[in-house]
């Protein structure tokens, strides 16, 4: 099981975990207050943080809002401890006869009123058994066929930001977690992308921590520059009733994935983490032709 020093490396991403939180809400929230009243009337929405406690161990705060700009928006903290099933141990790296865990992460993700402003998801975290390592990314999701292109320029954007923090300490990374993020973020029974990638990556130990640590806080830094950023550029486009149409119809694929697919969803299920939070990635409305 993860000794002394592991404990204390979990607690120092959640107290990093915890950072980016507060940078994204502010963020965000600053957001609101800007979105033009004439396309988006109503009071700017705000984050509504409510911690939770895991029976077995550990816990988190959950964050949602809920705006005129944001149509939901779930960012969420969380530290659990406990024991992996023989199931789950199976598929971990470093896991034999002690199956005790701990993992600690925040996860992020945005469903727009605006179908002109992509959706996006982000999640970083470091899980420790017998070692430990951290796993996570950052992906785009354009709601209209004309922005689901890596050539769009938000995608070129977004995948800028993201290469330029793998590249800082590793000119490998970039190449290798994108295409990790295209694998994964694909819907086999569509036979297509959930949407335009980014990064992902899983099981990352280099055997620094250090390195590691820094690299996963750059990718949380850069997220949190490059997507309001896109934002603050795409909401101030109005849109128009078919646009709407798509946006709920693409929607559905989000769901898909989610629900097939997400490891996410499925390790937090099976770990006995928080229903509200880890289904929170549901978009509230949505529709299948």
């Amino acid at each position: 099981m993860h000794d002394t020093s592991e404990a204390a490396r979990a607690t120092r991403a959640r107290a990093w975990f915890d950072e980016l939180r507060d940078r994204l809400v502010a963020a965000f929230e600053a957001l609101e207050d800007a979105a033009p009243p004439d396309l988006y009337p109503g009071e700017p929405g705000r984050f509504e943080l409510k911690p939770w406690v895991r029976a077995e161990g550990g816990g988190g705060v959950m964050g949602f809002l809920r705006g005129r700009l944001f149509e939901k928006c779930g960012l969420h903290v969380s530290r659990v401890e406990g024991v992996f099933s023989p199931e789950m141990a199976a598929n971990m790296p470093g896991v034999g006869e002690d199956r005790r865990f701990v993992a600690t992460g925040v996860s992020l993700i945005t469903h727009m009123v605006n179908p002109r402003v992509p959706a996006v998801h982000m999640n970083t975290r470091y899980i420790a058994t017998t070692r430990g390592w951290f796993g996570g990314g950052a992906d785009l999701t354009p709601l209209l066929e004309e922005h689901r292109s890596e050539r769009a320029p938000d995608a070129v954007r977004f995948h800028a930001a993201l290469q330029h923090a793998c590249d800082a300490h590793h000119a490998d990374w970039y190449a290798r977690y994108k295409a990790e993020c295209d694998r994964y973020f694909f819907l086999p029974h569509r036979n297509e992308p959930r949407g335009i990638g980014g990064i992902f990556y899983d099981h990352h130990d280099s055997g620094d921590f250090e390195r590691d640590f820094a690299f996963t806080r750059d990718v949380g830094l850069a997220l949190l520059d490059v997507y309001p950023a896109i934002a603050a550029r795409r909401m101030l486009e109005p849109w128009t009733e078919e646009e709407r149409e798509e946006q709920l119809i693409r929607r559905g694929r989000y769901v898909e994935f989610n629900l097939l697919y997400d490891r996410g969803t499925m390790f937090g299920l099976k770990t006995g983490g928080n229903i509200e939070s880890i289904l929170s990635s549901m978009p509230p409305t949505v529709k299948w032709p």
